[in-house]
């Protein structure tokens, strides 16, 4: 295919997926016709309007001849996601466009206007379905429920030549951070990803300016997320329950969710307020309440501890003012909540610990909250937190525990696809995992396993390790629990509940 030719294919691809009217088809023509040094397209060109073929193969050709033609920077992934998201900007529509298609939609059906837009952000490659599609996932039966577990692949490994332009690109403050609106159409530089087929819908959340967007790393099914117009940091207090409740009341078909604000117990970034939602039931929302609870002056209200590896009270009640005060007293509460023999200590020199993650979502009528405590505490033993990966699972994974991961959904590091295959290899040759650098970390991991199944082959051995690593996960979640699930723990965790 030569380059007139794909332009045509993609223009094709543009009109069946809605990208481009029929009225635009000449004019996405002649936007790709400049961008690419071209001034004429032949007969036979056009004919290939008709063409279908997968969009992946389209950009993969377009950009082939970029860089061919010195159109773009570079041949490394860096330079090829800059220019082919910069191609596909222009089969966008303008983003007041998106926004009255939106809101027209929603007018009749909130969920038709998230369809339209989430569909929006496929097609346009802002979710690039090819890369999620790489992601492992699988289920792993637990005491808790089925978890999910994924091995992250999306997101490409950027090579060295392009870590070594990013470092000698220069540094802006513009935009602030990956989360600020101003990335809407940014073209994006070898530090910061461009966005030009990027749109957001602006919504009112407890009378302030925040936008939905779709997360370009989809973990789960219309994974958005919902920030803030300003560049400010993260906050949980009871503006935040107020905004929580006023997006599951404009969408009531999507739950909503708010890392801590704590460094540890957060996200990854705490330096833009943002929330995240979608269309997906995790297994803590499936989790029953195992005590029930009555607190004080908020006896009409439903509550009580989840049966759930983390600490979690769940809230419920038809009035979601009713749950937002009862939330904002048990965040207060837990704020300066110290239990020595529990090892919980609202600060240590000055540095606060306990914070809150939050989660809503609406059950018919009633609004639900779930309330997981959390505490960023380190000790000597425990650098990385108290309530964190303990060292024995840094093999797995040794990142933050953030809101995902606390509803039951594991992010794992892309390097255990490689290092599964190869501790696969041992185990079946029978070999020690510690003669090898990349798995020795897995050694001790290994040995547990081999005591634990008395045959494993090559038949059984994938299920096995899947299901060895989301017991992991678990145990994971248990050490994130400030409140172990123990007769202990359950004594401590009541006593903070009669604080409530």
């Amino acid at each position: 295919m030569n380059i007139q030719e794909n332009i045509c294919r993609l223009t094709g691809y543009g009109l069946r997926t809605g990208l481009v009217p029929k009225e635009d088809m000449v004019y996405t023509v002649n936007r790709l016709l400049e961008l690419f040094g071209q001034d004429e397209m032949t007969d036979d060109a056009l004919a290939c309007l008709e063409a279908e073929a997968p969009l992946e193969e389209i950009l993969g050709e377009m950009l082939d001849y970029a860089y061919e033609h010195r159109l773009m920077a570079g041949g490394d992934i860096t330079s090829r996601d800059l220019f082919d998201t910069k191609i596909m900007g222009l089969l966008m529509p303008r983003p007041n466009e998106v926004i009255r298609t939106f809101n027209e939609k929603y007018s009749k059906d909130p969920k038709e206007a998230t369809d339209y837009f989430y569909k929006l952000s496929l097609d346009s490659d802002y979710i690039r379905r090819y890369r999620i599609k790489k992601d492992m996932k699988w289920i792993t039966k637990t005491e808790y429920g089925d978890i999910d577990m994924t091995i992250n692949l999306s997101k490409p490994e950027k090579d060295p030549k392009a870590i070594a332009a990013a470092l000698k690109a220069k540094q802006s403050a513009y935009p602030k951070c990956q989360l600020c609106k101003e990335n809407e159409g940014y073209a994006g530089r070898m530090n910061h990803p461009a966005r030009q087929n990027h749109r957001i819908i602006p919504i009112i959340l407890n009378g302030e300016d925040f936008f939905l967007q779709y997360s370009p790393y989809v973990y789960y099914n219309e994974h958005c997320i919902v920030l803030n117009s300003r560049h400010v940091p993260m906050k949980i207090d009871r503006a935040a329950f107020l905004k929580l409740f006023d997006f599951v009341t404009l969408f009531p078909h999507y739950f909503i969710g708010s890392n801590a604000d704590l460094p540890i117990v957060g996200g990854s970034i705490l330096t833009h307020d943002h929330f995240q939602g979608g269309c997906y039931e995790f297994a803590m929302a499936k989790a029953p309440v195992e005590t029930e609870i009555k607190i004080k002056g908020f006896e009409d209200v439903e509550a009580g501890i989840v049966k759930w590896p983390m600490s979690v009270i769940r809230i419920r009640h038809e009035d979601s003012k009713r749950l937002t005060d009862l939330a904002e007293k048990i965040l207060n509460r837990w704020r300066g909540y110290t239990d020595a023999d529990a090892y919980i200590f609202a600060e240590t020199d000055g540095v606060p610990h306990n914070t809150i993650t939050p989660i809503a979502r609406r059950r018919g009528d009633l609004y639900e909250m779930d309330l997981v405590l959390r505490n960023n505490i380190t000790t000597e033993e425990c650098p990385d937190g108290l309530y964190h990966p303990h060292k024995e699972y840094h093999h797995i994974k040794k990142e933050n525990i953030g809101l995902i991961e606390v509803m039951g959904l594991a992010v794992l590091p892309a390097r255990l696809k490689g290092e599964i295959q190869e501790l696969k290899q041992y185990i079946l040759e029978g070999k020690n995992p510690e003669d090898n650098e990349k798995i020795a970390k897995h050694a001790a991991w290994t040995e547990e396993i081999l005591s634990k199944y008395s045959h494993i082959d090559a038949k059984n051995i994938d299920s096995i390790l899947k299901d060895e690593i989301g017991h992991v996960f678990a145990s994971i979640l248990e050490q994130a629990g400030v409140y172990k699930r123990d007769d202990a723990g359950r004594a401590a965790f009541m006593k903070f509940i009669e604080q409530i």
